[in-house]
């Protein structure tokens, strides 16, 4: 019989694909069930219960995941024993494996609701629950089937299980993926998680908007917040008069000056971190460098798409063959409702009449103001300008 003082630890398992808040809040009520001393996550490398979907996070990001939702959590581990051991992630092979580092702890297996009927077709069986004790983590709705199965054990090999209920979440990593691909399941993840998803585009997730919109305000000044609220504004209207897709002139309008308010050194750190290559107009103009910078950080820290990045890149200059997108951005940049200037409401007319001639206007009215500054327009500015004529004219 093992003494009262031995070191109680809970085995938290599973693919963790990814973890939630009902992971982690069904892992404090069980250590307080239990009066665990101590509760290890060990996500799987390869589970034997079922595969895994394709779109699955890799080992080592699901691996992340958990020390970013734990890392604030008393008496939580994270364990790569499994991920570092490979192949199929038998529990058994697991448990004798910290029995070896913990020789006098008394194990307990926390087992998921869909884990506990199916219990005896694990690998070891008969060992297992000889040397750990067993945890159901049920949620609402589904003890009265636990209890059958957990009846059956006890009759059958003695096992006496305990439950801990977990009723406040009811979500699973499943239902959790086709969420966060409809811009969705914020609400169940650690902060840091859900910025770690979208960040590297897991299971094809797509940023919530109120999401990205935070993010981006806290990058802004505070005078800058009205404009880029216009800005998105004008830009899903004219993604919807001109047939693009809103969500990424929204997404490019959100992020198109998170880094407006860095100065010159901050600009040029980093270009150097992103390898970004500057002409010497560029590398002493913080306002063109703004445009190169944040198409960087949109699509490292946002995960955003090549054509969003794009059209941030060029909302500042233009290009030579502009994209619909790159042409939208750049105009509503130009026109959005706070903009107040000679001429703006003529841009304004054409924006929604011939896109390419507003642009084309657009960039004629901001070689003007740059050559009365005394300054020389940006070779990008002049190229879009006659690749823009060309194209009318034709």
């Amino acid at each position: 019989m093992l003494r009262s003082n031995t070191e109680k630890i809970g085995l938290f398992g599973g693919t963790f694909n990814p973890v939630h808040i009902g992971h982690t809040q069904a892992a404090r009520l069980a250590a307080e069930r239990l009066g665990l001393d101590k509760l290890i996550f060990i996500p799987a490398f390869n589970p034997p219960h079922k595969a895994l979907p394709e779109d699955s996070a890799s080992a080592d990001m699901r691996l992340e995941m958990l020390r970013l939702a734990t890392q604030s959590m008393a008496n939580i581990e994270v364990s790569d024993i499994e991920i570092r051991r490979g192949g199929v992630s038998y529990t058994a092979d697991t448990v004798k494996a910290l029995k070896e580092q913990y020789p006098s702890a008394e194990f307990w297996l926390l087992i998921g609701n869909d884990m506990l009927c199916s219990f005896e077709t694990w690998q070891s069986f008969d060992w297992l629950i000889e040397n750990a004790s067993i945890c159901a983590l049920s949620r609402q709705g589904d003890k009265s089937d636990l209890e059958l199965c957990a009846k059956r054990l006890e009759e059958k090999h003695g096992v006496k299980t305990v439950f801990a209920q977990n009723n406040a979440i009811e979500i699973s990593s499943s239902q959790l993926r086709e969420m966060l691909r409809q811009r969705g399941g914020r609400e169940y993840l650690d902060g840091e998680v859900y910025a770690f998803i979208i960040r590297n585009r897991l299971y094809g997730a797509k940023p919530e908007f109120d999401w990205l919109r935070e993010k981006a305000k806290e990058l802004l000044s505070e005078r800058r917040v009205p404009h880029v609220i216009g800005c998105e504004q004008e830009a899903v209207r004219l993604a919807a008069h001109w047939g693009a897709d809103e969500d990424s002139a929204r997404s490019a309008a959100i992020l198109h000056d998170i880094t407006k308010k860095l100065d010159l050194k901050e600009q040029l750190i980093l270009c150097e971190k992103y390898a970004i290559m500057t002409d010497t107009a560029e590398s002493s103009n913080v306002k063109l460098l703004h445009s190169k910078t944040g198409a960087a950080i949109a699509g490292d820290i946002f995960g955003m798409p090549e054509e969003v990045c794009d059209a941030i890149k060029w909302h500042t200059t233009g290009r030579p063959g502009m994209s619909l997108l790159e042409k939208i951005i750049y105009i509503a940049d130009y026109i959005e409702p706070g903009r107040d200037f000679p001429g703006v409401d003529i841009l304004r007319e054409a924006a929604y009449g011939d896109l390419d001639r507003a642009v084309l206007m657009g960039l004629e009215m901001s070689v003007i103001s740059i050559e009365e500054q005394g300054i020389v327009p940006h070779q990008n500015t002049l190229s879009a300008i006659e690749h823009l004529k060309r194209s009318i004219k034709a």
